[in-house]
C-alpha cells in the first residue's frame, strides 16, 4: 500500500503546497492499482494530475465537508462530466450525509443537480466498512464542529502481509480516532494547533496530542502504538518544525511532517 501527499496545508492553500489530500493505492493479486483519495481540498484537482489519471480514480472519501477538505470536487465533476474523450461516468464517494448539498453550494448549483453522473455518493457512518478492490476503509467518529470522520485503511502491504494506514481528517483527541489509530503502521494526523497558543478545543489537534495519540497514550492510554506518524495540516503561519517538536516530546517513533509529492511505501 502506498500513500502520496497531494496537498497537506491547514485551512487553505499555502505558498509551497495545496490544501488537503492524499492519495492511497494498492494493487490486487491480478495487478491492478486501486487508487483512492481521501479529501479533496482547494488545488487538489490541478496537483492529481501529477499523480494519477483521474479517469483512473476509484473512489474519493471526504473527511468532512469544510471548504478546505472538499471544495475542488467542483474540478472533479467538470473532468468527468465534460471530458474530450466522453464524461466517464460515477465514481464512488463517500463521506458525511451532507455532502451532496455542500456540493451544491459551493459550486452554485440548485438542489435539482444531484451530479449523479459523476459521483456515486454514500453516506458513511461509524464502524460501517467498504471496500475498493483489496482495500478495506473504515470511518470513525471524529470530534470537530461538523460532522466528521478519520478513516482506517487497510490493504495489502509490500511483503504481502496486510497493513493499516489512519487518516484522522480534522479532530481533537476522542474515542473513536483513539480507537482508529490503535496499531496502526501509519498515521497521518493533522496538527494544526500548538500547545500554548491555540486553547480552544473540539476543533484541532496540537503537535502534542498528535503525537500522544500515536504512542497510544492520550485518553485512557493501553492502546497500540502507531508504527510511524506524519503531521499534516499545518497551517502556513506554523514552522512545522514546532508541531514536530511537540510530538517528538511524547512520541519516540519515526517521525515526519507531510510535503507535498511525499510517498510512503506500506
Amino acid at each position: 500500500m502506498k500513500l502520496t501527499v497531494i496537498g497537506c496545508t491547514g485551512s487553505m492553500s499555502g505558498p509551497d503546497a495545496v490544501a488537503s489530500s492524499y492519495l492511497v493505492q494498492a494493487d490486487d493479486v491480478a495487478g491492478r492499482t486501486w487508487s483512492v483519495v481521501l479529501d479533496f481540498g482547494p488545488g487538489a484537482m490541478g496537483q492529481l494530475l501529477r499523480y494519477l489519471d483521474p479517469a483512473d480514480l476509484d473512489a474519493i472519501g471526504i473527511s468532512h465537508c469544510h471548504a478546505d477538505h472538499m471544495v475542488d470536487l467542483v474540478g472533479m465533476h467538470v473532468f468527468r462530466r465534460w471530458n474530450p474523450a466522453g464524461a466517464l461516468g460515477p465514481v464512488l464517494t463517500f463521506g458525511p450525509g451532507e455532502l451532496l448539498p455542500r456540493l451544491n453550494g459551493v459550486d452554485g448549483t440548485p438542489a435539482q443537480e444531484t451530479y449523479a453522473t459523476e459521483f456515486s455518493f454514500r453516506t458513511v457512518s461509524a464502524g460501517d466498512s467498504l471496500h475498493v478492490g483489496p482495500l478495506t476503509i473504515t470511518p470513525y467518529s471524529a470530534l470537530h464542529p461538523v460532522d466528521a470522520f478519520g478513516y482506517r485503511v487497510e490493504g495489502p502491504g509490500s511483503n504481502g502481509d496486510r497493513v493499516s494506514l489512519a487518516f484522522t481528517g480534522d479532530t481533537d483527541l476522542c474515542e473513536g480516532i483513539e480507537a482508529m489509530a490503535d496499531g496502526v503502521d501509519l498515521l497521518l494526523a493533522e496538527a494544526a494547533f500548538l500547545e500554548g497558543r491555540d486553547a480552544v478545543r473540539g476543533i484541532h489537534l496540537t503537535g502534542r496530542r498528535a503525537g500522544q495519540l500515536a504512542a497510544g497514550t492520550s485518553g485512557q492510554g493501553g492502546r497500540r502504538a502507531a508504527g510511524r506518524l506524519v503531521l499534516t495540516h499545518i497551517q502556513p503561519w506554523t514552522d512545522p518544525a514546532d508541531p514536530l517538536a511537540e510530538a517528538a516530546a511524547v512520541y519516540t517513533g519515526p517521525l515526519e511532517a507531510a510535503a507535498p509529492g511525499a510517498t510512503w511505501e506500506i
